[in-house]
C-alpha cells in the first residue's frame, strides 16, 4: 500500500511523516512520533481519551484520519508544559488530586483546555458540559470540575 505524506506542527516542532491511508492521528502520534500522551481507549470515539487540539478545536485523534491533518497545528498534553512548568491546568490537576488512575487525564486537560481559551472564566455548568465527552472510571468529576474551576480563576488572577 502507498504511503501518503503528512507534514503537520505538534506542540511548536514541525513534523513529517508517511502514513498509510487509514491511519488515525492516535496510531501515528504514538507509534510514529513517539508522543503517548494521547490516550488510545475504546477507539470508538466515545471516552475522549485520546482528544488532541488540532487548530484551536477539540479533537478524537482515535477518529481522525493522519492525513487529514496535512499542515494543521496539533497541541497534546505534553506540549502544555513549558521550560519545565506545568501549565496551570496541569498543575490544578496536580494540586486538587483530581487524576487517579490517570488514563483520562490528557483528554480531560485538553477538553478544559479548550473551554479556558474560548471561555476563560467559566460557570461549572460549562465545566460540566465541556468534559461530558471524556470519561473517568476513578474520581467521580468532582475533583476534575474543581481543578479547571481553580485554573480558570488563576489564570483570571495572572490576567489582571
Amino acid at each position: 500500500m502507498a504511503k501518503i505524506p503528512v507534514q503537520f506542527t505538534l506542540n511548536g516542532s514541525e513534523k513529517a511523516e508517511f502514513v498509510e491511508s487509514g491511519t488515525t492521528l492516535l496510531n501515528a502520534l504514538r507509534d510514529k512520533i513517539g508522543d503517548t500522551s494521547p490516550k488510545g481507549g475504546c477507539h470508538q470515539g466515545t471516552c475522549g481519551a485520546c482528544s488532541v487540539i488540532i487548530d484551536g478545536e477539540l479533537r478524537l485523534s482515535c477518529l481522525t484520519l493522519a492525513e487529514t491533518c496535512n499542515g494543521a497545528t496539533i497541541t497534546t498534553t505534553s506540549g502544555l508544559a513549558e521550560g519545565g512548568v506545568l501549565h496551570p491546568l496541569q498543575r490544578a490537576f496536580l494540586d486538587a488530586f483530581a487524576s487517579q488512575c490517570g488514563f483520562c487525564t490528557p483528554g480531560m486537560i485538553m477538553a478544559a483546555k479548550v473551554l479556558l481559551d474560548h471561555t476563560p472564566n467559566p460557570s461549572r455548568d460549562e465545566v460540566v458540559e465541556a468534559l461530558s465527552g471524556n470519561v473517568c472510571r476513578c474520581t467521580g468529576y468532582e475533583p476534575i470540575i474543581q481543578a479547571v474551576l481553580t485554573a480558570a480563576r488563576a489564570n483570571s488572577q495572572n490576567a489582571t
